[in-house]
C-alpha cells in the first residue's frame, strides 16, 4: 500500500504517490497537485491547514475531537476524519485505524503530494477520497537549518534540522522541534515535540535505509459548541471551555521504519519497507449535554488507548524502453487497539467556570474495547504510452480485510455487565483505469486532457470512543469518476487544472445519537458530484499567483433515520451536513532570493447545513492571512497573521455528543526567524 519514494532529480517536479515511480503530475490521469518546499517557504506554511489553503477541492478544518493539534480535511465535499489517507515518507500515518494528525510535524518537508479521489491500487482499503503524502528529505543547502518562532496566546516553538558527519556511503540527518501553541479559547493548547533521525546507507548492493521517529504532543482540548434548535446557542461565551479542569487529550508515538531497494536488472527496481509503530493516547474531557445549570449538564470520560501497527510492503518496477512502465507487489498492514476508560456527568457553568477535576469525577462504568484490523493485498499497475500523446493506465488490486472486535461495559451502579464480540471479513477487488492525451503542444507549453474511473472499500471507521459497539459496521464502498484538463501555458509559467467528479458511495459512516449516547452507524446511498478548478501563475522569478474554486454537491440518495422521535425520516435529496457547494482562494506571493518579502491570501468557505435534515443553516466565511518579511542568503524574518477578521465560524461537527460543533481558532499572530548554516 505505501513506500518511501525514489529519489527524484532537484529540479523536477514530480509526484510518486499516484504511480510509485517518479511521473510527471500532467501525465496522470488524476487530480493530484505537488506542494515543494519553496511553494511553502514562500507562504510561511508551517501546518497542514496553511500548506493546503489555496488547493481546488480541499478544505482542512483545524481542530476537531482529534484536539486543537488536528485537524478534520474534506476532499470532494466528504469531511470526515478518517475518509482520506495520511502518508508520511511512504508509510501510513495512523496505521490501520484512523490519520494521526495530531502528531503530524512538517518540520524539513521536502513537498506534499496530494491526491484527489479514491487511489484503490496503491493504497487499498485506506484511501478513499484522497491522499495526503508528506515527503520529508536532507537539509538542501549546507549542513542544516535553525527556526525561533513566537506568537500571541502564549505561542512559541524552535527547530533544528541537520545533516550528521557522514562516512563512504552513508548519509544522515536529525531534526527535533517543538512547538507550543496557544489560543484565545480558555484553556485550550498545545505542546508537541518531535524527533526524527533518518539514515541512508549503501550496502548489499542497493541502499539500506532506517528511520527512527518519536512525537509526543500534549493537548488541552476546546470544547465542542452546542447548537439549539437551528442556530448555536447565545447562551454559551464564544471562547468557553466546559472540559473537567485539568482536561488532556495526550499524544505518544515511536516508529521505526527500515527498507532495502537495489536495481535487479538494467530496468527492474526492488523495494521492500518494513515500519513499526507504538502510540499512546491518554484522554481526560468532557462536554456540554443540556445548555442549562441543572445537575448534570455535561459528560466526559477518560480512557487510555494503545495502538500497534506493522506494515510490510514489497514490489517490483519494470520501466520498459518501449514506455511500458509495470509496478507489482504484495502488501499487509496490521493494526492492534485497545481501550481502556470510563465515563461521568458533571456540573459546569455554561461560561466554563468551576469546572470539576477529576479527584471529583470518579467514573460511573469500566469500558473495555479490544479491536484488531489487517489487510492483506496484491496489487499491479501498467501504464503504457500507448502513442506519443495518449497514455493509458490501468491497475487491480485484490484486498483481504480482516477485523475483530470486543468489547464489555461494568456499570458500577447497577453491577451489571454488558458486551459482546462481532468479526468480519472481506474480500474484494478494485481497481481502476484512465488515460490522458496530450490536445496541443507547442515547446514547453501543454495541453492534457485525463478521464478516469475507480473502484475501492474502506473498512468502516473505529475511533476507540467509549461509546463504540461491538457490532462492526458494513465496509464502506465506492465508484467514482472523473474527467478533466491540465495546462502548462506562456512558458510553463502559467500552470490550468479543471476537473469534474462523481462518485456514488454505500454504507458512508455518519455519527447518530442513540438514547442520548453517540454512535456510528451506516447511512445508505450518497452521491458526490462537483466541478474544480485551479490556476498558478509565476508571473516573475520572484512574484505568483493562485487561484482555486471548487462547486461540491454532496447529497444523500437513499437514508433513512430515526431522530428521536420512534418514526423514520427519508433524507433523500439533503445535503451532508457540514458540506458546503462553495469553496476558494486566493493568493500572492513575493519572496526574492533575498530582501523584502511578502504574501497576502484569502480563502472562502461556503454556507453548510449544521444538520443532516438541512434545518439549521450557517452562512459561509472568509478568512485572511497575510505575512511581511526580509530575507538574506543565510537568514530570513518573518511576521505572519493568520484569520486577521477573527472570524469564529463552525468548521468541523463534532461526534462526542449530538449537535456539537467546533469553531474556527481566533486570529494568530506570529514572528518567525530562520537561519541556514
Amino acid at each position: 500500500m505505501f513506500q518511501t519514494p525514489p529519489p527524484v532529480p532537484p529540479a523536477a517536479v514530480v509526484e510518486v504517490t499516484a504511480t510509485r515511480f517518479p511521473e510527471d503530475p500532467a501525465k496522470v490521469p488524476a487530480s493530484i497537485t505537488v506542494l515543494t518546499a519553496r511553494d511553502l517557504a514562500e507562504r510561511g506554511a508551517t501546518d497542514l491547514g496553511s500548506a493546503l489553503a489555496l488547493l481546488a477541492g480541499v478544505s482542512i478544518a483545524p481542530g476537531g475531537d482529534g484536539g486543537p493539534a488536528g485537524s478534520v480535511p474534506e476532499f470532494w465535499g466528504l469531511k470526515e476524519f478518517d475518509a482520506f489517507l495520511l502518508v508520511v515518507d511512504g508509510v501510513p500515518w495512523g496505521g490501520a485505524f484512523n490519520p494521526a494528525l495530531s502528531t503530524l510535524s512538517l518540520e524539513g518537508v521536502e513537498r506534499i503530494e496530494i491526491q484527489r479521489g479514491s487511489a484503490p491500487v496503491l493504497y487499498g482499503a485506506t484511501s478513499f477520497v484522497g491522499v495526503i503524502h508528506v515527503i520529508r528529505g536532507l537539509p538542501p543547502e549546507g549542513r542544516g537549518t535553525a527556526r525561533l518562532s513566537a506568537g500571541s496566546h502564549g505561542t512559541f516553538g524552535g527547530a533544528v534540522s541537520l545533516r550528521l558527519p557522514a562516512r563512504a556511503g552513508t548519509e544522515a540527518m536529525l531534526t527535533v522541534d517543538h512547538d507550543s501553541q496557544g489560543f484565545e479559547d480558555a484553556r485550550t493548547g498545545f505542546k508537541r515535540t518531535h524527533l526524527l533521525w533518518r539514515n541512508r546507507i549503501q550496502a548489499l548492493d542497493g541502499v539500506v535505509r532506517f528511520d527512527l521517529e518519536g512525537t509526543a504532543a500534549d493537548q488541552q482540548p476546546a470544547s465542542p459548541f452546542p447548537r439549539v434548535g437551528r442556530t448555536l446557542t447565545d447562551q454559551v461565551p464564544l471562547n468557553a471551555n466546559h472540559n473537567p479542569a485539568g482536561a488532556y487529550l495526550n499524544d505518544r508515538r515511536a516508529t521505526f521504519t527500515t527498507g532495502y531497494e537495489r536495481t535487479l536488472a538494467s530496468a527492474t527496481l526492488w523495494s521492500t519497507t518494513l515500519s513499526v509503530s507504538r502510540a499512546r493516547q491518554d484522554a481526560f474531557r468532557g462536554f456540554l449535554t443540556d445548555v442549562g445549570t441543572t445537575a448534570p449538564n455535561a459528560h466526559g470520560f477518560r480512557e487510555r488507548i494503545d495502538l500497534t501497527d506493522v506494515y510490510l510492503d514489497s514490489h517490483l518496477t519494470w520501466l520498459r524502453g518501449d514506455g511500458l512502465k509495470l509496478v507489482a507487489g504484495l502488501d499487509h498492514l496490521h493494526g492492534q487497539g485497545r481501550g481502556r476508560g470510563g465515563d461521568f456527568d458533571y456540573l459546569v457553568n455554561l461560561d466554563g467556570s468551576g469546572a470539576p477535576g477529576a479527584a471529583d469525577l470518579p467514573s460511573q462504568a469500566d469500558i473495555r474495547i479490544d479491536d484488531r484490523r489487517d489487510f492483506s493485498g496484491f496489487y499491479a499497475l501498467a501504464q503504457w504510452q500507448v502513442a506519443p500523446r495518449l497514455i493509458v493506465e490501468a491497475g487491480l488490486r485484490l484486498t483481504r480485510a480482516e477485523e475483530t472486535r470486543r468489547t464489555a461495559t461494568l456499570d458500577f451502579a447497577s453491577g451489571t455487565e454488558e458486551g459482546g464480540s462481532d468479526a468480519r471479513t472481506t474480500t474484494r477487488l478494485g481497481g481502476s483505469a484512465g488515460a490522458t492525451w496530450t490536445a496541443w503542444r507547442r515547446g514547453e507549453d501543454r495541453v492534457n486532457l485525463f478521464a478516469g474511473v475507480r473502484s475501492t472499500f474502506k473498512p468502516a471507521a473505529m475511533d476507540f470512543g467509549l461509546d463504540s459497539g461491538s457490532l462492526i459496521l458494513k465496509p464502506e464502498t465506492a465508484t467514482s469518476y472523473d474527467l478533466g484538463l491540465k495546462a502548462d501555458l506562456v512558458d510553463r509559467k502559467l500552470a490550468l487544472e479543471v476537473s469534474t467528479f462523481l462518485m456514488d458511495f454505500e454504507d458512508l459512516v455518519v455519527p447518530q445519537s442513540a438514547a442520548g449516547a453517540p454512535v456510528l452507524v451506516n447511512a445508505g446511498t450518497e452521491r458526490f458530484q462537483g466541478v474544480e478548478a485551479s490556476a498558478i501563475w509565476r508571473l516573475t522569478h520572484d512574484l505568483a499567483a493562485r487561484l482555486a474554486y471548487s462547486y461540491h454537491d454532496a447529497r444523500f440518495r437513499d437514508y433513512a433515520k430515526d431522530f428521536g422521535d420512534g418514526t423514520l425520516t427519508q433524507l433523500a435529496g439533503k445535503r451532508l451536513e457540514m458540506s458546503p457547494y462553495h469553496l476558494g482562494g486566493l493568493g500572492l506571493t513575493y519572496a526574492p532570493a533575498q530582501g523584502f518579502t511578502a504574501s497576502a491570501e484569502m480563502a472562502y468557505v461556503g454556507a453548510v447545513f449544521l444538520n443532516q435534515r438541512n434545518t439549521a443553516p450557517a452562512g459561509g466565511y472568509a478568512t485572511f492571512a497575510t505575512s511581511l518579511g526580509w530575507r538574506e542568503r543565510t537568514w530570513e524574518l518573518r511576521l505572519e497573521g493568520r484569520n486577521l477578521t477573527d472570524c469564529r465560524k463552525p468548521v468541523a461537527e463534532s461526534e462526542l455528543g449530538d449537535a456539537q460543533y467546533y469553531l474556527l481558532p481566533g486570529r494568530q499572530v506570529s514572528v518567525t526567524a530562520r537561519y541556514r548554516f
